[in-house]
């Protein structure tokens, strides 16, 4: 036994040297400078090319600034602004340089063309009318297509159209014969063609609400409706007293009915239980109005006062401005392609269907030399 702790003395008192001779130093992080914090905010949201683009540094505890725009170029300077010529989409990384470090921050900006032609997914529905044989044609909203027949209307009068997009139907309003109006329904290809309603007095347009399966007629001074294969028709379900009852649509948006009537020339709005009735825009002299749900907005020709006009409002009938003239013509036939924000219109004594953007600018016209263009819908192909 003693033999050992001879043995392990030694290395003890080593061990018991090296520890005493360590001396105990408390580290001050309070003399550390602070961290770097890199970053920054531009003033748009939208960004198009030739547009001078603020940068607004709001890094922290920084001396120095290295920016790298994505196209090549790059800055020094501790706020910048910056124009791109070509659309893309561009990394903007900012590295903030200080005594506490370096710090990075990027984000991606996609810089657009607003004037770029975006090619369209879609087709554009149209009603023909005086060209013999009357039809329904079509033309796919790609540059460079050429219109096709989808059915013939032989026999058949009518400026109203409407597509069920669930469904895949055409609904198409016809009044050739006087108190025996019909709707009538058929694939979007125009095979399987059925009458569903008779005996209208003058059915102008029609319009689907889905959520409760049912499709709205205007028809002479009345507002019908039915179910979407025509079953539990009413003919009187809003009746406006005198009334010549032409444009009509539905908003998803807030479960509305919106319709015009010629005669006293007033746009009205009702709740989808024929209730509610009342008067949202006056001095409104049209056949056609259209809703779009997605901007809440409506738009409706209007030739009161000697107007010849597109008008634009919204869904509660305030703030009506014009959205484009028509001069010359009414029209009958109003659709929105929602892949390139361009409004379509149909100008049936011009023979011309036109489009523009949301706001009216750019107006052009897509198709013209045209018999009597009647109403429009926008499908996918």
């Amino acid at each position: 036994m003693m033999n050992t702790l001879k043995r392990l003395l030694p290395a003890f008192l080593i061990t018991l040297i090296v520890v005493a001779g360590c001396k105990s130093e408390k580290y001050n992080f309070e003399d550390l400078p602070p961290t770097v914090k890199s970053f920054y905010t531009i003033t748009y949201t939208d960004l198009h090319i030739n547009q001078e683009i603020q940068f607004h540094n709001e890094s922290e505890d920084a001396e120095s600034y290295t920016w790298d725009f994505g196209d090549g170029t790059k800055s020094t300077e501790k706020n910048v602004t910056k124009t791109y010529t070509e659309p893309g989409t561009y990394t903007v990384k900012l590295t903030a340089v200080g005594p506490g470090g370096t710090g990075n921050y990027s984000i991606d900006l996609a810089i657009i063309d607003p004037d770029a032609v975006v090619e369209s997914d879609k087709e554009l529905y149209f009603i023909e009318y005086n060209s013999p044989p009357r039809a329904i044609r079509k033309i796919s909203l790609t540059s460079g297509s050429l219109a096709e027949n989808v059915v013939s209307l032989s026999g058949k009068v009518g400026v109203g159209m409407t597509y069920d997009e669930i469904n895949k139907k055409i609904y198409y309003c016809d009044f050739q014969n006087s108190d025996d109006g019909k709707i009538w329904r058929m694939d979007a290809d125009g095979s399987n063609m059925q009458e569903i309603i008779s005996g209208l007095i003058d059915p102008y347009g029609v319009t689907i609400n889905h959520a409760e399966g049912r499709i709205y007629i205007v028809d002479d001074a009345y507002i019908s409706r039915a179910y979407l294969d025509g079953s539990g028709y009413e003919r009187e379900f809003i009746k406006i007293d005198g009334g010549d009852l032409r444009g009509v649509a539905y908003s998803t948006k807030v479960n509305r009915i919106y319709f015009i009537d010629y005669e006293a020339e007033n746009l009205y709005v009702a709740k989808t239980d024929g209730t509610g009735v009342e008067k949202l825009i006056p001095n409104v002299f049209g056949n056609y109005l259209f809703v779009d749900d997605v901007n809440e907005k409506m738009y409706f020709e209007d030739r009161s006062g000697g107007k010849r006009s597109i008008m634009m409002a919204n869904l509660d009938g305030s703030q009506v401005e014009k959205f484009a003239d028509v001069p010359g013509t009414q029209v009958f036939g109003i659709a929105i392609d929602y892949s390139t924000n361009k409004l379509y219109w149909t100008e049936r004594d011009n023979g011309l269907i036109k489009r523009a953007n949301l706001d009216g600018s750019a107006a052009e016209t897509v198709l013209s030399g045209l018999s009597s263009p009647r109403g429009i819908f926008i499908k996918d192909k």
